[in-house]
């Protein structure tokens, strides 16, 4: 079981990786512009497209969880046509994105509270990258499709390069033709656009003479409807979480350049472990989807467990790394004396994240696998407008930037709760 984990937890993991730590790139090269704005403008820009693109996680959650059972019941037509109904809903939704462009940018600014400096790059950087949108939307229905057949090395090619390529074309257009923060969002589309490209051609190679697409059948009413039922839950619950995020970077854009600069820099500490460990829960989706559609309660249960072990193992590790390397790591991101001593006045939040967090993470690949979304809905509404939210009211007057970053600690703390909670009967009994 062991192997079977590692097989498609490790391409997971770099592939995951690779997402914070080459965005980190990013971050170190906007830091050392001559004005923090840019680095501000980066923040906010990126938390818009969080809120966007996060909404439409379940482009790739649903599409994982639906492929992998359809795989543990040996039904390769029906994985073909869940890969057509998220193409169809994919492309349609990043053509409404950019129709909308001007009213979301408009409603975001009014949402957020930014130094002029700050909105004004912003506003230009969301402007250049939202004509990514159809192919980041098509692209999360490829890296699903893949994961749902227990295949993890697609998706971190696909990755690897497509981020590879986005720090490429950040770096030439910032150094070379001196677009600042606009360079960051003009290298994205190009990569994005690429990468689908590549996407596209592996597709056509794997499936040329099996896939077949029949509008009847893509479309056929009841299994239409379980696709979206089981992606309205992945929904609502994504966009709790990308509240939660976003909410967190425009509380922390009201502090002022600086502060965003600081909570900016430790929020990328917090990601790249977070993307390390969904390694694992990416696993989880796919093979406890397996063993479910295959109705093996015994390996669905020993899948489970060594996950956990895993996933916490990692979690612990890293955190006492951050623990002792604070300083070290801030330094990557900036080399403005005043930030650093800013973030590692609040990293005490930092640290013990890594091993708090990778409880919930792995939880959400669990309930993905299992297609039991509605548990999952409810238990990040309960963590965000029970526990999140009273928190960060309650504290904010009292501990400022410490009463934001405690909020969003119990946030998580809440969500594997509950999710540990619901996972008898939304988990365990589905066999």
């Amino acid at each position: 079981m062991n192997k079977r984990i590692l097989r498609l937890a490790v391409p997971n993991i770099l592939s995951n990786l690779s997402v914070p730590l080459l965005s980190s790139v990013d971050t170190a090269v906007v830091g050392h512009l001559d004005k923090v704005y840019y680095l501000g403008a980066i923040a906010v820009g990126s938390m818009i497209f969080n809120f966007i693109y996060w909404g439409f996680g379940f482009l790739r959650m649903g599409t994982t969880g639906l492929t992998a059972q359809a795989y543990g019941r040996k039904d390769a037509r029906e994985s073909h046509l869940i890969f057509s109904r998220a193409f169809m809903v994919a492309l349609s939704s990043g053509i409404v994105l950019i129709l909308l462009q001007e009213f979301i940018i408009f409603a975001a600014f009014e949402l957020i509270n930014s130094s002029k400096e700050v909105e004004y790059y912003a506003r230009r950087y969301f402007l250049i990258r939202i004509y990514a949108a159809p192919a980041t939307l098509i692209l999360y229905v490829f890296h699903g499709w893949f994961l749902g057949l227990q295949n993890a090395k697609i998706p971190l090619l696909l990755t690897v390069v497509v981020n590879v390529l986005n720090v490429c074309f950040n770096l030439l257009f910032i150094y070379q033709f001196d677009m600042k923060s606009d360079g960051v969002a003009l290298g994205t589309v190009v990569s994005q656009y690429l990468g689908l490209f590549l996407a596209a051609v592996i597709f056509y190679r794997i499936n040329s003479g099996s896939y077949k697409f029949i509008l009847r059948e893509v479309i056929e009413i009841e299994a239409v409807k379980k696709f979206f039922r089981v992606n309205a839950d992945i929904f609502i619950r994504t966009l709790c979480l990308v509240f939660v995020f976003s909410f967190f970077t425009a509380k922390s854009a009201a502090f002022g350049d600086d502060l965003l600069a600081a909570n900016t820099i430790l929020m990328q500490l917090w990601m790249i472990i977070s993307y390390g460990i969904d390694g694992f829960a990416f696993a989880a989706e796919s093979l406890v989807g397996k063993y479910i559609g295959a109705q093996d309660k015994s390996k669905l249960l020993k899948v489970i467990r060594y996950i956990f072990y895993w996933g916490m193992g990692i979690g612990a590790v890293t955190s006492v790394v951050y623990y002792f390397f604070d300083y070290n790591l801030i330094s990557i991101f900036t080399d403005k004396e005043n930030i650093i001593l800013l973030s590692l006045s609040y990293f005490i939040w930092t640290a013990p994240a890594p091993f708090i967090n990778s409880l919930s993470y792995i939880w959400d690949g669990i309930y993905i696998g299992a297609t039991s979304t509605k548990a999952m809905r409810n238990s990040m509404l309960i963590a965000t407008l029970i526990i999140f939210l009273p928190l960060y009211y309650f504290t904010n007057d009292l501990w400022g930037n410490h009463g934001l970053w405690f909020s969003i600690t119990i946030f998580m703390i809440a969500r594997a709760v509950t999710l540990a909670a619901y996972s008898r009967k939304h988990i365990f009994s589905v066999i």
